[in-house]
């Protein structure tokens, strides 16, 4: 009976199998088709969902291509307008502004930034009164910003190679002193290789995505900066976060990834924990010989961002791993700035050789940024010579930041709460949870100081990360960690008080500035002091006198 019932559709199968036979050889048979093939296969995980979109999207394609460009004036909705008309809907067309028009807060932003007259430097001049202020609000860490011997050396190149590199680094951009940068700083870190790229932000920004794909799964910390955001929300990975520095609960994602690979039995990827060194966002820093070890014990490759400690952190300034005393062969990607560290411009990536040479074909901002100015890269090798020559420079970046940090704890804790680390050079203020609502969280401002972020916002946290289990933490600050009724333009205006008030009495400092409403997690308001080694002790300490003065008067008043 069912031989009978199946007997009229044998054909038609047998028909069917035999002309995917016939497509298949014929698609085997064009050029190139193997490689279509892999990369269908490699790029998106054998996704089936992704292939058949992009055939639609190439069937549309080739279809707009073939059809009509000008409609003709007999078809269908075809309006024929009158030389009037026409000249009456252009002089009636107004133009729509390419940014919105400046809000109130922000002119009054704008009008209370200070200008300097002159080059800047850790005592500039200011144009409005002339009067001279001291500088901790730039991140002149050690001092090189100014240097007379740097400055030589850059007009030398100048000369000798021009302004711009007129190409990317691929083409025609690489010269000699960008292959010297690299020993450099390869040489320096202690690392096999390094690539540079010619802006600090895009760097991470084209690193994760080089090597993290759709289908790959990246654990970062969910307080990282915002070029970190950008480039996970690029690589399309699947992202899982957890708790800021809290490698506890690194541990319980790590696992519960596991866990989940090994019950659904998913398919060998790569695998990443991204974090920061020292944190952008509240100066705090992380355990680096335990992140090594996690990564070791779960078969991950670590991304270390050291923008904020790569020429501050260390002897001599190279970073977590001198200060762990940890070789940098054992973190997979250590990412920095040299705009940062050594007072330049651009970004480099260090590793294994054949990571930075992946990246030269792969790393966007590599691929399609002309290369940096040949000078630039000559004044951050000199940089380095200067780093390694004179460990005073980062002794008296750690004094000051030390006395800087000692002057501001003596700040009553019930107006401010200090987030960063004690070996960062940067160091945030938060303005106490609940002194400017009147106290309704002072119950719970013991435990604030935990975390710095709130308020989830860009689509990356919601794609990502649905799951509410402690070990997949979602991007909404735990009970524990929240700071209720926080009003953050509120907060920015009491901090900008006390910015003006110390630049008043002769000292420059700067709040965060923050990307309200497009960071994965907004982080709180903070005034950022940042501690130079091109300014004496007792410069340092009296600077950070004016500091606690302001805010002991503006918080005072809000009590």
């Amino acid at each position: 009976m069912s031989s009978s019932a199946s007997s009229p559709i044998e054909p038609l199968v047998a028909f069917l199998a035999h002309a995917l036979i016939l497509a298949q050889k014929t698609f085997t048979a064009i050029p190139g088709s193997p490689i279509v093939v892999r990369y269908v296969r490699s790029s998106y995980q054998n996704d089936p969902g992704r292939s058949v979109l992009e055939l639609i999207l190439v069937i549309f394609a080739v279809r707009t291509l073939m059809q009509s460009r000008t409609r003709s004036r007999s078809q269908k909705g075809y309006v024929k307008l009158s030389e009037k008309e026409v000249d009456e809907l252009v002089d009636e067309w107004v133009p729509e502004p390419l940014v919105p028009p400046m809000d109130e807060d922000e002119y009054a932003e704008l009008a209370a930034m200070p200008v300097i007259a002159g080059p800047s430097g850790p005592r500039p001049k200011l144009a409005s009164n002339g009067k001279t202020v001291l500088n901790l609000a730039s991140y002149n860490f050690t001092g090189l910003q100014g240097n007379e011997h740097i400055k030589e050396r850059a007009v030398e190149i100048l000369r000798k190679y021009g302004l711009g590199s007129c190409g990317p680094p691929g083409f025609y951009g690489t010269i000699d002193v960008h292959m010297d940068l690299e020993r450099n700083i390869a040489s320096f870190l202690g690392a096999e290789s390094c690539i540079i790229y010619s802006q600090g932000f895009s760097t991470i920004s084209s690193v994760i995505p080089a090597f993290s794909k759709r289908g790959d799964i990246i654990i970062a910390d969910r307080g990282v900066n915002f070029a970190i955001q950008k480039a996970l929300q690029i690589s399309r990975s699947t992202i899982r976060w957890f708790d800021h520095n809290d490698l506890k609960s690194l541990e319980e994602t790590l696992e519960s990834v596991a866990k989940e690979t090994k019950k659904k039995k998913s398919p060998l990827t790569r695998r990443f924990i991204v974090t920061e060194g020292i944190f952008e966002n509240d100066g705090a820093m992380a355990d680096l010989p335990k992140l090594i070890e996690l990564k070791k014990k779960y078969k991950y490759r670590l991304v270390l961002d050291e923008s904020m400690s790569f020429g501050t952190v260390g002897r001599t300034g190279r970073g977590l791993t001198e200060l762990y005393n940890v070789p940098a062969t054992e973190v997979d990607m250590i990412v920095g700035s040299m705009a940062n560290g050594l007072c330049a411009t651009g970004g480099f990536c260090v590793g294994s050789t054949a990571i930075t040479e992946h990246q030269r074909i792969n790393g966007t901002a590599f691929v399609f940024s002309a290369a940096m100015p040949a000078l630039l890269a000559v004044s951050a090798s000199e940089g380095i010579s200067i780093l390694t020559a004179t460990p005073s420079l980062l002794e008296n970046l750690h004094e000051n930041a030390r006395t800087i940090r000692s002057v501001l704890e003596k700040l009553s804790p019930e107006l401010i709460e200090i987030p960063s680390h004690s070996a960062s050079a940067v160091t945030h203020i938060y303005i106490r949870s609940g002194l400017l609502n009147g106290g309704s969280n002072g119950s719970n401002s013991s435990v604030s100081t935990i975390t710095g972020f709130l308020q989830p916002n860009s689509p990356l946290t919601h794609r990502h990360n649905t799951s509410t289990s402690p070990s997949n933490p979602t991007m909404l600050a735990s009970a524990k960690n929240a700071v209720v009724g926080t009003d953050w333009a509120l907060e920015d205006k009491v901090l900008q008080e006390v910015v003006d008030e110390a630049l008043a009495q002769g000292v420059m400092i700067t709040r965060a500035k923050r990307l309200r409403g497009q960071e994965s997690l907004e982080p709180r308001a903070s005034i950022k002091v940042v501690a130079t080694a091109a300014l004496t002790k007792k410069e340092s300490e009296k600077a950070a006198g004016v500091v606690k003065a302001a805010l002991t008067k503006v918080l005072g008043r809000r009590r």
